[in-house]
């Protein structure tokens, strides 16, 4: 039996704040104790009450002075476009045909992807992510980088081989037998190892043919506990082309619906251009939604709508869609979703933001039995935030005794040098 504590701000939703702020939804311990039993939150109480009963042998992190809150949690991200960030001047068509596509060929060697894989979750460790549903490349070999670099980590993570038959390059495309038989391999061999999870991958609807649509809806049917990751509605271009390949669907996520490939445990990134139909589809089937603001601006894509999102029932949660986004930091990606909603007039509460960014991306990649928040027996993932890591944030945050305007500043100001420590299911994997 292994038992640790940490002591701090703790700072967590209990349960989904919604945009106006339910009552008892989030709770604040100041100089509270986390004590982690095996990798699992045991208890958490004020450090006065539960200090007395720690034995002498247990380990206490002082973090007093930091608010600890969950591990962030990033549904959508691509661990091959680490080298793709911050590619000037192009929009989603041209930035995958000119900077995407030729990185995603070297991922064809497994030691580009193995060190790939490394500096990414290194990267989300640094910023205090501890669950993240990523998208891989086409080659199988790259998936399976990805999930052993996971599994040293111990880490939380989704993650697949992308599915691409056709409108790509020759060395990105497989065939609707190849990718379903190497995705069947995966499944068996990491889909329910440790703490990871497979998804089914496919790119977006013009980069599968009709086959490959075929065997993604015999792949889902044959595994209904794996996840599945895709993209829709990213960019007006993207759905004016899915039109002309599809001019029988009503829109662009209906072809999706046609394969069956609309159902819980699904998330689709970006969800910009959809109309009502669609947002009551998603949330009649249970596919979730992720917002990814850094992306979505840097591209030029659009806004997303979070209020009509939610108000249709549709579960959603944050993403950097590194590399499309600009930064691995949920703090940054956080600032832009506050940013964004301002200009489609919600200004994002700060409960909700913290909620987004933990149990509700929790909730969106169902995912909430297990993390999220310190609810007891949810596995210790945990983001220590230091609210004086930079003179500026030190001078912000002193201003008012606040926990949420504490974190509202940090996520306006801060970046991965305001996590001070990362810890996977209790144990430090990051301190700065």
């Amino acid at each position: 039996m292994s038992l640790r504590a940490l002591r701090g701000d703790i700072l967590h939703c209990l349960r989904d704040p919604g945009l106006h702020g339910e009552a008892g939804a989030i709770e604040f311990l100041p100089d509270a104790i986390l004590v982690v039993r095996d990798g699992v939150v045991d208890a958490i109480a004020p450090a006065a009450h539960l200090l007395p009963a720690l034995g002498p042998d247990v380990v206490v992190d002082d973090w007093r002075g930091h608010l600890v809150v969950p591990g962030f949690v990033d549904v959508h991200a691509h661990f091959a476009q680490v080298d793709v960030i911050a590619s000037h001047g192009t929009q989603l068509l041209d930035w995958l045909e000119r900077y995407t596509f030729p990185e995603e060929q070297k991922f064809a060697e497994r030691a580009h992807a193995e060190r790939a894989a490394a500096f990414f979750l290194d990267e989300l460790l640094r910023s205090g992510t501890t669950t993240a549903s990523v998208f891989g490349t086409v080659h199988g070999e790259a998936a399976d980088a990805f999930f052993v670099e996971a599994a040293r980590r111990g880490l939380r993570m989704l993650g697949g081989k992308c599915l691409m038959d056709r409108h790509a390059p020759a060395a990105l495309c497989d065939t609707a037998e190849s990718g379903a038989r190497e995705s069947r391999e995966l499944i068996e061999r990491w889909h329910g190892y440790d703490r990871l999870r497979y998804s089914l991958t496919p790119r977006f609807a013009v980069t599968s043919s009709e086959a490959q649509h075929e065997a993604l809806r015999e792949l889902a049917y044959a595994y209904p506990t794996v996840h599945l990751q895709g993209h829709v509605a990213e960019n007006r271009s993207e759905v004016e082309w899915v039109a002309r390949l599809f001019p029988h669907d009503r829109s662009y996520l209906a072809v999706y619906d046609r394969y069956g490939l609309l159902r819980e445990r699904a998330i689709y990134a970006h969800c910009i251009w959809l109309d009502t139909e669609d947002r009551s589809r998603l949330a009649t089937s249970g596919t979730a939604a992720a917002f990814c603001p850094t992306s979505n601006l840097f591209m030029g894509s659009g806004l997303f709508d979070l209020r009509a999102t939610l108000d249709a029932g549709v579960r959603v949660g944050l993403a950097t869609d590194i590399g499309g986004g600009t930064s691995y930091s949920m703090l940054r990606t956080l600032a832009a979703a506050y940013e964004v909603q301002q200009l489609v007039g919600l200004s994002l509460p700060p409960a909700y933001a913290l909620y987004l960014a933990t149990l509700g991306g929790a909730r969106a990649l169902y995912l909430d039995p297990y993390i999220g928040n310190f609810a007891p027996g949810k596995e210790a993932d945990i983001a220590v935030l230091d609210p004086s890591a930079t003179p500026l944030l030190a001078r912000r945050t002193a201003l008012r005794d606040d926990p949420l305007d504490r974190f509202f500043a940090l996520m306006m100001l801060g970046d991965d040098r305001a996590v001070a420590a990362t810890y996977v299911t209790g144990v430090p994997a990051h301190r700065r």
